[in-house]
């Protein structure tokens, strides 16, 4: 097998590996917050909590990547 087959393949493999630990991560967040983030960022428009959110999700794939890497 090439070298680059290979890395393509290990490339693929830590990606989905990263994905599956931040949806994991992701719906630990959902269940430890009091209220469902779905209804409070899309049908009452939280745009503090959208950002929140997606800062909270940056930290989380920066300590994942650093993780995996």
């Amino acid at each position: 097998m090439s070298d680059l087959l290979r890395n393509m393949l290990a490339a693929t493999a830590f990606a989905l590996l990263g994905i599956v630990i931040f949806i994991l991560a992701f719906v630990v967040v959902d269940r430890v917050t009091p209220y469902s983030l779905w209804k409070e960022i899309v049908e009452e428009k939280n745009v503090a909590l959208a950002v929140l959110l997606g800062a909270a999700s940056i930290g989380i794939c920066v300590i994942i990547a650093s993780a995996v890497h």
